[in-house]
């Protein structure tokens, strides 16, 4: 049986796209711009790949060689925003219209009202922040109190934080459960239980975080998958992001390291579709803008390409790209970024060193899936495995 292992390393975003001056954005440029800022990044096994051919200025220790064993290719998101949900979307072929709803100032007093009377807490902060950032302004209040801690930002998100020795975990999911009701009718992307522990001065988010998303509004590839009984396993995220839509196992992960080791212990025993999401660049990283610990991150992945790369066999590819980008040197804000994708293939069994060009939107992942697998179902993206026969 065959096998697709697609990786998205969260965040890394490979250059700022036409639109990226409506979101702010523009000059954003995630793997590049680590890499002036540091000085180098040293990324053999992705070079080898073929990164060096789609990022848009040398990097040093990203070099083109001269013939590399994938194939690689830069893809524009087609749907409006640059979140989790909508890139994860697309990747699957489901393109939005009409772009998620956001609420810089905070949300409606109606809805922290509802809130707050369906849980039996009160809520604190109801802005938009730093989830890192508002926990050390309201922790100490949180724990005297037992009030929510409530909070947005430049995404469709609706943030519940809560010390988890002050609102038990079930709790805070149950409680997610009642604003994903809410948000479901305000067209808000996710709900993210962000749970911390410690005390004070030293509060310490950890990886019990879920995000409680919307239902994709029609049928996935991984929906699709499932129809023609091919697994479908999700590590990391995946299930949370696409609420349990066509997932027929799901791996949590504490951080990439462990996401790493689960990725390689799944290829090994599973055949299907193997979806990962790595999302510490993005949580731990991106949006603090410790570009040292980005690069660093960057260099672990690639430390351990190898070993996922000498794992794929003849019936085997391996896909790895990004969602959005949240590029972390950039100073107007610590949001996510509007940025073109990475796209690297491999597979012993198709052609190497094909640059398969700008393409129109992420979801022509979903449309190679499918046609990895046979099927011949029409999906929103153009296949790009024709290219590689």
């Amino acid at each position: 049986m065959k096998q697709l292992v697609l990786i998205v390393l969260d965040s890394v975003g490979a250059g700022a796209m036409h639109d990226a001056a409506k979101y702010g954005d523009e000059g954003s440029n995630t793997i590049v711009n680590i890499g002036r800022k540091r000085g180098y990044l040293n990324l053999p096994n992705l070079s080898r790949l073929g990164l060096g051919y789609i990022i848009t200025d040398f990097v040093n220790g990203i070099p083109r060689i001269e013939s590399p064993v994938g194939s690689y290719g830069i893809m524009n998101e087609r749907g409006p925003g640059k979140d989790t949900t909508t890139g994860h979307w697309e990747l699957s072929g489901v393109v939005l219209k009409e772009p998620f709803a956001t609420f810089p100032n905070g949300f409606d007093k109606d809805i922290i009202e509802e809130f707050s009377r369906r849980t039996n807490r009160g809520v604190l902060g109801n802005k938009a922040a730093s989830g890192t950032e508002i926990i050390k302004e309201l922790g100490e209040e949180h724990i005297r109190t037992g009030k929510w801690i409530v909070y947005t930002s430049a995404d469709s998100v609706f943030q519940i934080a809560a010390h988890e020795e002050v609102i038990p975990l079930d709790e805070l999911y149950k409680g997610c459960q009642i604003a994903r009701e809410i948000c479901d009718r305000l067209n808000i992307g996710r709900v993210i239980a962000r749970p911390f522990v410690g005390e004070v001065g030293a509060f310490k988010r950890t990886y019990n975080r879920r995000d409680f998303s919307m239902s994709p509004p029609h049928d996935t590839a991984l929906d699709k998958l499932r129809k023609a009984n091919i697994d479908v396993t999700g590590i990391g995220k995946i299930y949370d992001i696409f609420a349990g839509r066509g997932v027929s196992e799901s791996i949590h992960t504490d951080g990439n390291e462990d996401g790493i080791e689960k990725t390689i212990q799944t290829i090994e025993r599973k055949r299907g579709f193997i979806f990962v999401n790595l999302v510490d660049y993005d949580m731990v990283y991106g949006h603090r803008r410790d570009v040292e610990g980005y690069a660093k991150a960057l260099e672990y992945f690639d430390s351990n390409l190898g070993r996922i790369i000498e794992r794929i066999d003849e019936e085997s590819m391996l896909i790895i790209t990004a969602d959005h980008g949240c590029d972390p040197t950039f100073i107007k804000h610590t949001d996510h970024t509007r940025e073109r994708v990475p796209l690297l293939v491999y597979s012993p069994s198709i052609r190497r060193g094909v640059f398969l060009g700008v393409r129109d939107t992420f979801a022509d992942v979903g449309a190679s899936v499918l046609d990895w697998f046979g099927l011949g179902e029409k999906i929103v993206g153009v296949s790009f495995l024709s290219a590689l026969r």
